[in-house]
């Protein structure tokens, strides 16, 4: 059997759970009832974030918890309609606690791209690609 080609959960291993929580609800994203004190979920269009305690994460996965420094190997995106809306999610990014890695920048592959990161250095990266269109429900229609 082959693994499906589908990401339904993502995981973001936090420092401080009820800060992590509240940036994510800063930034408008509809918090899950079935959150718990320990965990807290979040609906996105296509599947869903996970908030986890980082040391309780790392024990689930079977591996040490270290601190991370630097690029960790891994950037998450949003992909938007177009220019003006990468702006406004970024300045909606910012107001909501989040650090501005780089400014929004015309990119040498055609798109409208930046990042910032979150309370716990998680990388977003906020974008328009005029080749991968939105449906009307804004998921990536990937051709």
């Amino acid at each position: 059997m082959t693994v499906p080609a589908r990401i339904s959960i993502v995981t973001l291993g936090v420092g401080d759970l009820d800060v992590s929580a509240r940036f994510y609800q800063a930034l408008g994203w509809q918090r899950s009832s079935a959150s718990s004190p320990e965990i807290v979920w979040f609906h996105t269009a296509d599947s869903a974030l996970g908030l986890f305690p980082v040391d309780e994460l790392a024990a689930d996965a079977g591996v040490p918890s270290e601190p991370e420094s630097g690029f960790r190997g891994v950037t998450l995106a949003v992909n938007l309609e177009d220019e003006a809306a990468v702006d406004r999610a970024l300045q909606g990014a910012v107001d909501a606690g989040a650090t501005v890695v780089k400014a929004p920048i015309r990119t040498t592959w055609g798109g409208y791209s930046g990042y910032f990161e979150d309370p716990d250095g998680h990388l977003w990266e906020l974008a328009h690609n005029p080749f991968f269109p939105l449906t009307p429900e804004g998921r990536l229609d990937l051709p």
